[in-house]
């Protein structure tokens, strides 16, 4: 290990975590050796189904950004980013930024690299702050970001790329539920998730990684079928085109994922009415 690639205390970098593994996904830097070496083990295992991540990860990225921007041209000028991930480029307050130049957002985690790297990126952003919170406590979450944005104003809230490393279903509703209960109307929910076809069987190479996301300090991966990652979003007005693939959501030049043409990961926003 370099000295560049030192962890900051109380962080083991011998255990992957799902931000480092996206991070290299997304060709990124901040990751350890450990990382690098599950994120190659789920390349290698995708591959043989003709699928590739890396590709996967960006189509995901594409939809967040269209997605904030999408929701800041409809007026929101306050982000709740829920499981952020390490910094890349086009974060959600620079995107909100170029729509809406004092849009304010909070981005919550709890893995202590994306808290110092998010920190130092965050210096000259008086209009966003990172806080330390676990998904798991959603009303926690909520209590330490209402210091910071007002919630009697219409809210976007984000959970990309997050619920799947959730295992139980009953959980994941109630979270979404907790996230939901103080938006007012005019706010968003902007959720994306991976999924597979109903009745489609897990293939064997994404038995092999779930269970290398099991040995991550998120557990393991769970794919969740289209009917499931819908009803998230009962209730809200869900924007056109609907829940969609990733990449296929307000793309000008939407694409199939190679392999992944019966899975791959849905994303939707959904309206408070």
């Amino acid at each position: 290990m370099t000295e560049r690639e030192q962890p900051p205390g109380k962080v083991d970098p011998t255990v992957p975590t799902v931000a480092r593994m996206y991070d290299y996904f997304l060709g990124g830097k901040d990751n350890f050796p450990a990382d690098r070496e599950a994120a190659e083990r789920i390349l290698e295992l995708s591959s043989r189904g003709g699928a590739d991540v890396r590709e996967v990860a960006r189509a995901n990225r594409g939809f967040l950004i269209r997605a904030v921007e999408t929701a800041a041209r409809a007026g929101v000028r306050q982000f709740l980013d829920i499981g952020t991930g390490l910094p890349t480029q086009d974060n959600v307050h620079q995107v909100a930024h170029r729509v809406i130049p004092d849009a304010k957002v909070v981005y919550s985690d709890n893995d202590p690299i994306v808290l110092v790297h998010a920190r130092a990126l965050l210096t000259d952003s008086p209009d966003t702050v990172i806080i330390d919170g676990d998904a798991h406590d959603p009303k926690s979450i909520l209590a330490a970001a209402a210091h910071h944005l007002d919630f009697s104003q219409p809210v976007a809230v984000l959970a990309v790329a997050l619920f799947h490393f959730f295992e139980g279903d009953e959980e994941v509703a109630g979270i979404v539920r907790a996230l939901r209960e103080p938006l007012v109307p005019g706010s968003h929910l902007i959720i994306s998730h991976a999924y597979v076809e109903k009745g489609q069987s897990t293939p064997d190479r994404k038995i092999g990684t779930e269970n290398i996301y099991r040995r991550t300090t998120s557990g393991a991966l769970h794919w969740r079928d289209y009917d499931m990652v819908r009803t998230y979003f009962d209730g809200l007005e869900l924007l056109e085109p609907g829940l969609v693939p990733v990449q296929n959501w307000r793309n000008d030049d939407p694409f199939i994922v190679p392999g992944m043409e019966k899975g791959g990961i849905l994303g939707g926003v959904g309206r408070v009415l």
